[in-house]
This record gives C-alpha cells, structure tokens and sequence, in this order.
C-alpha cells in the first residue's frame, strides 16, 4: 500500500483527490491538509510514500515546499496553471495534474506512482540511503554508517572518515527507512549498524571509539541481534 498525503489551499480540491483515491486500491490517503506548516509537522512524524502538492499557494510555492522537504517522496504536482509544468518536472515530479483533471487522468498518474514505487522498493534492497539535508540529497552507503544519533528534531548520521551529516528527521521515521537486518535501535537517542558492534556490556555497547548507551525499553531488541 502507497501512503499519500495531500496539500493543497483550496479545501475542494483536497475533497475532488480524497474521492479519486477511495477509488484507487493500492493507494491510502493517510490525510490532506490545507497549511504548508502543518503538513511539514506530519511529516517529522510519519513517513510516507507520496504527496500531491499543489504549486500555486499563498504561504510558499509548492516546487520550493517540495526541495526543502528532508525526505524524498514520490510527488504528483496538481495545479490551475499550466506554466509551471517544466519546473515541475525538473524537480523529478512522477507526474503533474492539470486543474481541473478527471478520473482517467488521475488514475494514468496513479499507475506512474505505483512503477515508480515498485522501482524505488526493489532499490532499496542495495546498500545506500538517500538523505535531505542543507537543501541537497545525500547518498549514504550503510557500510559509512558509524551510528545515528538523535537530537530532538534532528539526526545526526556519523560516518567513517567522513563529516556527520545533520537532518531534520525523527528516530522513528529514519529506523523506518533501515533495514531490519543491518540495524538496531538501541536508545531512545541512538541506532546502530549491527557488524559494527565491536562489544556489548550490560548498558552499553563499544563502536570504534565510542561508547554508545542502552536504554532499558531496547534491551530485548538487542539481545535477539547478540
């Protein structure tokens, strides 16, 4: 299942999308919002698969809402105005509506979304994580992962012989893009790569030369990886 949000100023608007994606049985529209500011919010929290973002609002243009974002979901741009197709898709939009599109024409945008979807899972079996941070997208191979470390709002992905690279992202949200195998979540406040655990003590673990804590709610995780 493809999880989607929606933004768009015009509250009919999310209403004609929320319709066409009840029809549509590989897509959840997990919910729709009207302000850039929350939808920003929802998406520290809660990963997803696709937004439809529409270009043309008061608070900030939608292609520019889009590069900020931190993570990088497949996007649908909907907007009344055909001038800022080319943009869109120089931002690697999967597809773009037109104002006022039909049915046919949504669910032809749907079946791009569900190739491009299946590509990127299929991808996401190789060895490497696609990051945003300071406004570009970052290619970080597991094997460079030294540990990720939680600040609040943001990560911290150290890395060997390389510089951290700082991103607004939740523990929860990042751990969901990892795979199980190679990581573990051991802290509130901290996951790590599994082969590079050099020890574990009764509450804390050694990786290089740092020591990382083990929060009391992870033991079990932990003890199934050791």
């Amino acid at each position: 299942m493809i999880k989607a949000i929606a933004l768009d100023d015009e509250p009919l608007a999310l209403k004609i999308i929320t319709h066409f994606c009840d029809a549509i049985d590989f897509v959840s529209l997990e919910k729709t919002f009207t302000k850039q500011a929350e939808a920003i919010k929802y998406l520290n929290k809660y990963p997803i698969d696709l937004i439809f973002l529409d270009i043309q609002m008061p608070a900030q243009n939608g292609i520019d809402f889009y590069k900020m974002l931190e993570t990088d979901p497949i996007v649908v741009f909907t907007t009344a105005f055909s001038e800022y197709a080319v943009e869109g898709f120089n931002v690697n939009a999967t597809d773009y509506l037109l104002k006022p599109f039909s049915q046919e024409r949504f669910e032809q945008a749907m079946e791009k979304v569900r190739n491009e979807f299946n590509y990127r899972k299929n991808q996401s079996v190789q060895s490497h994580l696609m990051i945003r941070a300071d406004y570009k997208l970052y290619r970080i191979e597991y094997s460079d992962i030294l540990y990720i470390e939680g600040l609040d709002d943001y990560i911290q992905i150290h890395l060997i012989d390389k510089p951290k690279i700082v991103a607004r992202f939740s523990m929860k949200n990042i751990m969901e893009q990892l795979p199980d195998a190679l990581f573990v979540r051991v802290h509130r406040s901290f996951i790590v790569p599994v082969k590079r655990v050099a020890s574990v003590q009764h509450k804390s673990l050694q990786i290089g030369t740092a020591t990382i804590p083990i929060g009391e709610t992870y033991k079990e995780d932990i003890q199934k990886y050791f």
